[in-house]
């Protein structure tokens, strides 16, 4: 495998973010979107694709563009909750040759994720470019609910810090996420914002739209172990950046974690491959560099 190609001008890239029945949340993912948050000029050509996948309280076609005219909104009705078969569709027919992908639209970014995305699309010919999954407050949200954690506290959070300002001040009010073991050098199991060319997407498969119940169930993690196991692609994990889940009544992450649909999502992934869930990782290369504000995270997952 070819690892590193000649540098080239910086490719477009396709971003598809999901909601459903995220009013709240989708206001600070699509502001961690903009040019002014991520910090990319004209040189970087990119589209956000804000899906609405069935909400029955959804966005507005006016808040999705208020953001920057990069931003579209599409409406989806599925035949099922999964969003899978919708990202499929959407990376098929979009814009560019490169695609990011969030297929949880509570998840903000950190700012540095998109100017990084856009440098490995350079000098890699095959990356599978992936950031860490973070939870906003102290300990994962399946523990917290039971301490009462809910959208208010959640808000003091957000107001406690000057996130828009400075994205890495998220590091301070969250914790790692439990997909992603310990932090940037562990096993992580998934990743809730990625990025590939659509080529080479649409050559490992896509998502399997198999995975038909409620946000996908365990489509995320087969994926991930899918694209990890192909050894033309190059993972890629971005060093100091991470996606930051927020409070939405997740059917997986804000339950507690003794109501965990585990048993469920992987009888269903075990009817589709064939197999029990075990995860699969390949150590990646990492591009980036640390900040700062996760300076304790390096040192837990070191």
């Amino acid at each position: 495998m070819h690892l590193f190609k000649r540098k080239r001008k910086s490719p477009g890239l396709s971003v598809i973010v999901v909601f459903f029945n995220m009013r709240r949340q989708a206001l600070r993912t699509l502001y961690s979107l903009s040019r002014a948050y991520q910090q990319v000029d004209s040189r970087h050509r990119y589209e956000v694709l804000a899906i609405d996948n069935g909400s029955s309280d959804p966005l507005t076609p006016d808040m999705v563009r208020s953001f920057g005219a990069e931003f579209s909104y599409h409406y989806v009705k599925p035949d099922h909750p999964s969003p899978c078969k919708t990202i499929n569709q959407f990376a098929a027919d979009c814009r560019f040759d490169n695609v990011m992908v969030l297929i949880d639209g509570a998840r903000l970014l950190s700012p540095g994720i998109m100017r990084l995305t856009f440098s490995a699309l350079q000098f890699l010919e095959h990356p599978f470019i992936y950031t860490l999954g973070m939870h906003i407050g102290r300990r994962p949200q399946n523990y917290l609910i039971n301490e009462g954690y809910n959208s208010w506290i959640e808000d003091e959070l957000f107001k406690s810090i000057d996130w828009r300002r400075d994205g890495y001040s998220l590091f301070s009010i969250s914790s790692v996420a439990l997909s992603s073991g310990r932090g940037f050098f562990s096993q992580v199991k998934e990743s809730n914002c990625f990025a590939l060319r659509r080529e080479d997407f649409v050559k490992a498969g896509l998502y399997l739209p198999q995975f038909q119940g409620p946000g996908g169930g365990l489509c995320n993690l087969e994926l991930f172990n899918r694209l990890n196991a192909l050894n033309w692609v190059q993972p890629t994990m971005l060093l100091g950046e991470a996606s930051f889940h927020q409070y939405h009544g997740g059917i997986a992450t804000n339950i507690p974690i003794e109501q965990h649909p585990w048993k469920t999502m992987e009888k269903e992934y075990a009817s589709i491959v064939g197999t029990r869930y075990r995860p699969i990782f390949r150590p990646p290369l990492y591009f980036g560099e640390f900040h700062q504000e996760c300076a304790e995270l390096y040192n837990a997952g070191s």
